[in-house]
Formats: C-alpha cells, sequence, structure tokens
C-alpha cells in the first residue's frame, strides 16, 4: 500500500490536497485520480482562460509526482 495526495495547480493556485489517501498500487492510484479529476474538470474547463493550464498531479508520499493529467487552452493564431 502507498499514501498519495493529489495537487491541483491552476494559473498562481497550487495546493495539495488533505487529507492524504491510501490505495494498493499504482493502478489503483490512477483509476483514482481519473475519478478525481473526472469530478472537477467540469469546473476547471468553464474557468479556464485563453492560453492557460490546468493541472492536477498525484503525488507519492514523498509528495514527487507519479501521474499527472494536464488541460491546456492554446489560442491558435
Amino acid at each position: 500500500m502507498g499514501l498519495y495526495f493529489f495537487r491541483i495547480i491552476h494559473g498562481k493556485y497550487c495546493g495539495v490536497s488533505d487529507p492524504d489517501f491510501d490505495v494498493v498500487d499504482r493502478n489503483a492510484a490512477w483509476a483514482e485520480m481519473t475519478k478525481v479529476c473526472g469530478d472537477l474538470i467540469d469546473g476547471a474547463a468553464r474557468d479556464l482562460k485563453q492560453n492557460a493550464e490546468w493541472q492536477v498531479e498525484l503525488l507519492d508520499q514523498a509528495k514527487e509526482p507519479v501521474f499527472r493529467i494536464r488541460l491546456v487552452a492554446e489560442t491558435l493564431d
């Protein structure tokens, strides 16, 4: 089992989840991350500005990134 945390990065905002959660392996951690992102993505997309980025990272017990999901808005001229 491993302890994991979420970090959300949106513009100048960067925050780490509290409390942490415990899963049996990396596959379970990925499944939890995609579930959480699915719940958050609607609000994130509505607030996303042009040429901005929204990220959710899954951090391990040492708070090092394991997975990252990014939503990027690019203006193409």
